[in-house]
């Protein structure tokens, strides 16, 4: 019999901590070693024989716990927002010199939000404009949310690919953000609403036609199926992953 991946969460105490705790009790072929919060030392995760260490705490110590665990040879599942290109960057660059660890940073890990992603940037193309609305709950401390800029930077990579023009807007005159957020060409708005958990709309548009792509978690164990795959591959996987897309073989 395979033994058990031996599994560390950090941000235990929060409300995606407790989630992915209660999923990592209930999966056979894992067991929870380890519970942090914040101020608890990491060193305790490697002492506890942690494989994998699942990271769902705050943007401004995510990275350095990443850092942290990769010291320890210890995978990394990340679920917490507030990545750059420069902190994925200094990421890649540390595990240059730690084979066989892998990290996977993934921006959203309900199934269905990362097929919408994909199915986004592969409609991208065929569409002359492009806009996305994140929905969220009040308490979220980024905007856009995570998932929205992974999507825009995945539709802005296939429309430069196709040679595609910017998208056609003729406003001149706008109240600071209405337009929303522009992340590379692509324009994001975010709503932030009591009763909301996480929600994104692609709106596609040409002359005479629509496609929305629509997205809507409504409980976070809508988010458990994917952390879970992130968990048993990421031992498979050294180095970076960013999205959960590769694992899905998207």
């Amino acid at each position: 019999m395979t033994e058990p991946i031996r599994v560390a969460v950090l941000g235990a105490g929060g409300r995606m901590g407790t989630a992915v705790r209660a999923a990592v009790d209930a999966a056979p072929d894992l067991v929870l070693v380890a519970a942090l919060d914040a101020g608890d030392d990491l060193a305790q995760v490697a002492r506890a024989g942690a494989q994998v260490a699942v990271d769902f705490t705050v943007p401004d110590v995510t990275e350095a716990n990443v850092h942290a665990l990769v010291d320890h040879g210890v995978h990394a599942v990340v679920g917490t927002t507030g990545w750059d290109e420069d902190s994925l960057g200094r990421v890649r660059e540390h595990l240059a010199g730690a084979p066989g660890v892998g990290v996977v940073v993934a921006p959203n890990f309900a199934i269905g939000a990362v097929l919408a992603m994909a199915f986004a940037a592969k409609a991208a193309p065929w569409f002359e404009s492009v806009e996305v609305v994140e929905l969220h709950h009040p308490d979220k401390v980024d905007a856009p949310s995570g998932t929205a800029r992974h999507t825009a930077a995945g539709i802005a990579a296939a429309r430069r690919a196709a040679g595609m023009a910017p998208m056609p807007d003729a406003t001149t005159h706008e109240v600071p953000g209405a337009r929303g957020a522009d992340v590379d060409g692509v324009r994001v708005h975010a709503v932030r609403l009591r009763g909301l958990v996480a929600h994104e709309e692609i709106l596609l548009g040409n002359p005479g036609e629509l496609l929305t792509l629509r997205t809507d978690s409504f409980d976070r164990s809508s988010f458990m199926p994917g952390v879970l795959h992130a968990v048993r591959q990421v031992g498979h996987r050294p180095g970076l992953t960013v999205g959960l897309d590769p694992l899905l073989d998207l």
